[in-house]
C-alpha cells in the first residue's frame, strides 16, 4: 500500500509540476510577465533539482502545507475539509441504503439459484448498472422533480441538510451501486450453498435460517466485503457527475472546479485525498476479511497450509481400510 501511494504520488507530481512554466502561469495568471513567472519560480524553489521537490513536496502535503488555491484565493487544506465531509456525509446515507438492499437480494438470490426471484433479481441488477449516472439522475429528476414536483431538483443544503435534499442524489449512487454488489453477493451465496457441509447440514435436518445465518452467510461475505470497500474509493469519484447534476457543495463538486480552472494546487490535493481513500478502503477490506475467515490471518503470518500427500495404498491395504 505504501508502494501504491509513492507511485501515484510521483505521478500527480510528474504531471503537474514537471512543467514549472505552466505552473506559473496558473498561479501568476496568464497576461503575467516573464520576469515575474521568473521570480515566483525562483522565490518557491522550482529551479531546484527534481527530487528535492518531490521530497519538499510530499512533506508538504504530509505536514499540512497544500498551498494556496489560486481560483478561491484560500488555503486548500481549508477548502478540501469541509467539502470531504459532505461528500462523506452524502457516502455515508448511500452507503446505509446500498449495502443492506444489495446483501439481502443477493443472498435470496443465491439462497434460491435459478429461480425466478434469482432471474429477477439478475435483470434488475444489469438494468440498474447499465445506466450511467447522469442518465439515471436526468430519469429520476424528469419524474421527481418536473413531472410529480415532489423532491428539490437541487441539493444546496443552504438552509441545511434536509431529508428531501438527499433523496435523488442517494437514489443515484443506490441504483449505480446496487446492482453490482447484489450479483456478487448472489455468485458468492449460491458458491457457499453448494458446499458439502451445507448438504450435510440439510440432511441432518438443520433449518435453513440456521444454515444461512450460522454458516454459509459468513463465508459468502468475502468478495461482497471487498467489493463494498471497493465502492468507497468509487463514490468517492462517482459522485462527480451527481454533486455537479444536484449542485450538492461536495469533494465532487470541488474537483470539478478545480479542474475547469486548473486550480494546480487544489487538483494536487484532491488527487492526493483520492489516493488516501483508495489505500485506507483496502486495507479495512483486509482487515474484515481477516475477521471473516480466520484461516487468512494464518496464512499469511505461517504461509498456505499445505495439504498431506497422498498415501499410495495396495488393494489389500484398501480392502482393510474399507475402501
Amino acid at each position: 500500500m505504501a508502494l501504491t501511494m509513492a507511485a501515484v504520488s510521483l505521478l500527480v507530481f510528474l504531471v503537474l509540476e514537471l512543467n514549472v512554466e505552466g505552473v506559473a502561469t496558473k498561479v501568476l495568471g496568464q497576461f503575467s510577465t516573464a520576469g515575474q513567472r521568473h521570480a515566483w519560480l525562483l522565490q518557491h524553489g522550482y529551479f531546484d533539482p527534481l527530487p528535492l521537490r518531490y521530497g519538499r513536496w510530499v512533506l508538504d502535503f504530509v505536514t499540512g502545507r497544500w498551498g494556496l488555491s489560486t481560483y478561491y484565493h484560500a488555503d486548500v487544506l481549508q477548502l478540501v475539509t469541509p467539502r470531504l465531509a459532505a461528500s462523506g456525509l452524502l457516502m455515508g446515507v448511500a452507503l446505509l441504503v446500498i449495502v443492506p438492499l444489495a446483501l439481502g437480494l443477493g443472498v435470496l438470490a443465491g439462497m434460491r439459484e435459478g429461480s425466478p426471484l434469482d432471474r429477477g433479481v439478475s435483470v434488475l441488477a444489469i438494468v440498474t448498472t447499465s445506466f450511467p449516472e447522469f442518465a439515471t439522475a436526468v430519469f429520476l429528476s424528469a419524474i421527481f422533480v418536473f413531472w410529480l414536483g415532489w423532491l428539490p431538483g437541487v441539493s444546496t443544503l443552504a438552509g441545511g441538510a434536509t431529508l428531501k435534499e438527499f433523496v435523488l442524489p442517494v437514489a443515484v449512487l443506490a441504483l449505480s451501486s446496487t446492482g453490482y454488489i447484489a450479483r456478487m453477493t448472489r455468485a458468492s451465496m449460491a458458491e457457499a450453498m453448494g458446499q458439502p457441509y451445507v448438504r450435510t447440514a440439510l440432511l441432518k435436518g438443520a433449518s435453513l435460517r440456521r444454515i444461512v445465518f450460522g454458516h454459509a452467510l459468513r463465508n459468502a461475505l468475502g468478495a461482497p466485503v471487498t467489493v463494498i470497500m471497493l465502492q468507497i474509493p468509487w463514490l468517492l469519484s462517482g459522485v462527480i457527475v451527481v454533486e455537479v447534476f444536484f449542485a450538492y457543495p461536495g469533494f465532487g463538486t470541488l474537483l470539478y472546479q478545480a479542474a475547469v480552472n486548473s486550480d494546480v494546487y487544489l487538483i494536487e490535493a484532491c488527487a492526493m485525498v483520492g489516493v488516501i481513500a483508495v489505500v485506507a478502503s483496502q486495507v479495512l477490506s483486509d482487515l474484515i476479511n481477516a475477521w471473516l475467515d480466520p484461516r487468512l490471518l494464518a496464512a499469511a503470518r505461517h504461509g498456505p497450509v499445505v495439504a498431506a500427500p497422498a498415501v499410495d495404498l495396495s488393494a489389500p491395504e484398501r480392502r482393510v481400510a474399507g475402501l
